[in-house]
């Protein structure tokens, strides 16, 4: 199941964040659920496109 957020800039931001920490936090739900104030969906979905984010930073520097 996914549940994109286009329209949710809190997600985008908590991607942002979580692909900029090296290391990142554990557990990572519960650290963007509390820093970004989204639920655990939002949550999931930040992790997912920081993930994305790390790739194509790989990829294209």
């Amino acid at each position: 199941m996914t549940c994109n957020h286009p329209d949710n800039p809190a997600v985008t931001s908590a991607a942002k964040w979580l692909a900029d920490q090296n290391p990142r936090p554990k557990p990572i739900i519960p650290e963007l659920r509390k820093r970004f104030d989204i639920s655990a969906l939002e949550a999931c979905e930040a992790a997912a496109l920081a993930e994305k984010y790390r790739m194509l930073r790989r990829a294209f520097g």
